[in-house]
């Protein structure tokens, strides 16, 4: 990690993810803290991803006392049945119980993660999580929408994907309904996440760990995903160099799947027509020479038009 942070002279926030980081005793990050405090002040955001089985009470305080100021929880459903098709290895109770734990030990910034669209999913079932997540102290949802992955269990039974778009579209309303804001396609909350922000403003991060991407200079950044050849060689060995034209098509799909929009400056002119007639269509807004959506569902399609594909 040191080498990585050579050239680094802050560091705005912090999230500690992939993998189960809450089988890892909190003493075995010691000396990443240690690393990074020369680089953090007194304002950072420091984010851990916890699983509710592994994720205990002495667990949370240890991360709590190491500086880490929000935690997420990777609940996926409060029904027994879904967890167990989604084959987690937690129970609904455990989730409960781990949220709860968290708010006592002193966390104020608590996700948990939802996924719909699975099969058997329906609004009665999709409402009931829902109200069991509104039951406890947090103040951010991320809802994931079933994907199936090749090379992983499911893809061996697509058929678990329900495909329904209607579904997006209640969990949207409800969650809402709420109180909670949502400032990019899949996260909500009366707290926005600074660091998922950082994706969507397009600002430069560092990945540290096995499969972990940088994005730095207009370069991104990748080290192996093999663990043992990562441990050999912990530095990043390949390099992908975006051009204008790619960063450009980057900002205007990361800009409307969230409420960051697009600076029209960086359109072309054609480009900026194409935005203009979505603008008549009341399907975006223009504001202070930025667009907004209207519809973040409908991000991918606005940018493909935008972009003449």
């Amino acid at each position: 990690m040191s080498k990585q942070l050579e050239s680094v002279e802050s560091v705005d926030t912090i999230f500690i993810g992939g993998g189960t980081p809450s089988t890892i005793a909190p003493k075995m990050y010691e000396n990443i803290f240690k690393e990074l405090q020369n680089y953090t002040n007194s304002n950072i955001e420091i984010t851990v991803e916890a699983n509710p089985n592994s994720a205990t009470k002495e667990w949370l305080e240890g991360m709590r006392d190491l500086g880490v100021n929000r935690v997420s929880f990777g609940v996926q459903s409060f029904r027994e049945d879904k967890l167990r098709v989604l084959n987690r290895a937690h129970s609904a109770k455990d989730a409960i119980l781990a949220i709860e734990n968290a708010h006592c030990v002193g966390f104020e910034n608590i996700s948990l993660d939802i996924i719909y669209d699975l099969v058997g999913d329906t609004k009665e079932l999709l409402l009931y999580d829902l109200q069991q997540a509104f039951k406890l102290p947090i103040n951010h949802i991320s809802s994931y929408e079933l994907i199936i992955e090749k090379a992983t269990a499911f893809a061996k039974t697509p058929n678990v994907k329900k495909d329904s778009e209607e579904l997006s579209f209640i969990l949207r309303d409800y969650i809402q309904s709420r109180g909670f804001k949502q400032y990019e396609v899949s996260n909500y909350g009366l707290y926005q996440s600074r660091h998922n922000l950082g994706y969507w403003q397009y600002r430069e991060y560092l990945g540290v760990g096995a499969g972990a991407v940088g994005f730095i200079d207009n370069r991104r950044l990748y080290p192996h995903t093999n663990l043992d050849k990562f441990i050999k060689e912990p530095h990043f060995n390949r390099v992908e160099e975006l051009n204008s034209n790619d960063i450009i098509t980057e900002k205007i799909l990361l800009g409307l799947r969230s409420i960051v929009g697009i600076d029209r400056d960086i359109l072309s002119k054609n480009m900026q027509q194409r935005a203009d007639i979505l603008t008549d269509e009341k399907k975006l807004v223009l504001k202070d020479k930025r667009y907004y959506n209207r519809e973040l569902f409908l991000g991918d399609e606005l940018a493909l038009f935008i972009l003449g594909s």
